[in-house]
């Protein structure tokens, strides 16, 4: 502690300038000194000379001080400036030849680059915040505690508070607590003080000056899903009316034609070939009819997925070895496992390696080849054909809707039913590097 107390505080920059410009002096003032002693000069004249001598050696010393110290002061003044988010102090004329001038000119640039940073940030926050609070989707911040950091207007109408009400209020007595905790991927019903709708909740993480925050996003999702729900069923509408009218078009002609043929007096000599032939299309006109409804059935009538946990190899391997038309090739991707109903996916892999098989078969010429991969926290379960390629993709998965002879429209759309019924996603697309094709199923992947 004594040893400390001791301790000597150390000399300041600046008196070790002065000291250094006092220094300088020192030897010509000696010189000086001892050839005034050596001469033979009066008082006055040796009182005149030290004078000078004094006061030229302390104004040399004070323009050296003045011209290393102030300089310095400036730099230490627009620095501070800086750090206070003051961007409008410059240093006057500089030169960039010497040092000094390339340090004020180096400051100057800094200065300005922070200043249009500062009010790039200033801009796009105003117009962040503007976003915010102009668009229709409720904006909850929560810090790590779960507590109301920030609210937009749009989550003040849900709420029906303002903010300075609810900010700092933890989730659960918001009554979302379980957003915060959850992922709903799907629509969901749930009742706000302003209203119930369906919304749907998107969460995600940021970080604040380092700490880090939750981002609650919800919408209201009633009017676009009555809108889509309207469009689905307007198509819906017209490929029932297609198919009925199809069908009980040429059975009603018939049926006129066999009524006015069964009221003529006497019969037609043929009229037992006409009879058998108009009956044999009335039935033929309502099995096509018959099964037209029981694949809307299979449509309709879909049960929720029965899900367990499947091993994604073993899932593909038993649909690929039920095929002998044509043989496929298996590529293997990683180990990895998902929980889903084995039966409703094995239907939808069939389905697509039916398709695959349908479209070689076309060209009789080609191949299959089939696998998984990772990506992103799914499995992508891929299947691909070197047949003709998809002519008119954009009624792919339209139920009904079908170009190939016989066909009934209605395995595709059923298996995209599949795959959204499992939160994943089934794309089918042209091959960009050959002829042909590649279905893609995305599911998420089992995390253990």
């Amino acid at each position: 502690m004594a040893a400390s107390q001791g301790r000597r505080k150390p000399v300041s920059y600046q008196k070790r300038v002065l000291w250094l410009a006092l220094l300088c002096g020192v030897p010509g003032a000696t010189m000086t000194l001892l050839l005034l002693q050596a001469g033979s000069f009066t008082g006055k004249t040796v009182f005149t000379i030290l004078f000078f001598l004094l006061a030229g050696w302390l104004s040399l010393v004070a323009l050296l001080y003045n011209r290393v110290i102030r300089p310095l002061q400036t730099a230490s003044n627009m620095l501070s400036a800086i750090r206070e988010g003051d961007f409008s102090m410059q240093a006057g004329s500089v030169d960039d030849e010497d040092a000094l001038g390339q340090l004020m000119a180096e400051i100057n640039t800094v200065s300005a680059l922070m200043r249009d940073q500062r009010l790039g940030a200033v801009e796009a926050g105003a117009l962040l915040n503007k976003v915010v609070e102009e668009i229709d989707v409720a904006f909850f911040t929560f810090d790590s505690d779960s507590r109301l950091n920030s609210i937009n207007a749009a989550g003040e109408k849900l709420l029906l508070k303002s903010s300075s009400e609810v900010v700092g209020m933890p989730a659960t007595d918001l009554g979302l607590e379980q957003f915060l905790r959850e992922d709903f991927r799907r629509p969901m019903e749930f009742a706000f003080p302003a209203k119930f709708s369906r919304w749907g909740f998107t969460r995600g993480g940021f970080r604040d000056h380092g700490v880090p925050q939750t981002l609650l996003l919800v919408a209201d999702l009633s009017q676009p899903l009555r809108e889509g729900e309207r469009q689905a069923w307007q198509r819906l509408i017209r490929v029932l009316g297609h198919e009925l009218n199809n069908s009980l078009a040429p059975i009603k002609s018939l049926s006129d034609t066999l009524a006015r043929m069964a009221r003529m007096n006497p019969l037609p000599e043929d009229w037992r070939a006409d009879l058998t032939e108009g009956l044999e299309v009335i039935a033929s006109r309502s099995d096509k009819l018959n099964r037209f409804m029981e694949g809307y059935s299979r449509i309709a009538r879909l049960p929720p997925p029965n899900k367990e946990i499947l091993d994604v190899g073993e899932l593909l391997r038993r649909p690929i070895s039920l095929e002998t038309r044509v043989a496929v090739e298996l590529i293997e991707g990683p180990d990895c496992s998902i929980e889903a109903d084995a039966g409703q996916i094995e239907q939808l892999i069939i389905n697509l390696l039916k398709n695959a098989v349908e479209a070689i078969r076309e060209k009789d010429e080609g191949g299959i080849r089939a696998g998984w991969m990772l990506s992103d926290g799914s499995v992508e379960i891929w299947i691909e054909d070197d047949g003709p390629g998809i002519a008119n993709p954009s009624n792919l998965f339209t139920p009904f809707y079908s170009t190939k002879k016989g066909g009934s429209g209605i395995g595709l759309a059923l298996s995209r039913q599949i795959a959204d019924a499992h939160d994943g996603t089934l794309t089918i697309d042209n091959r960009s590097d050959a002829m042909g094709c590649r279905a893609r199923l995305m599911l998420p992947v089992r995390t253990t």
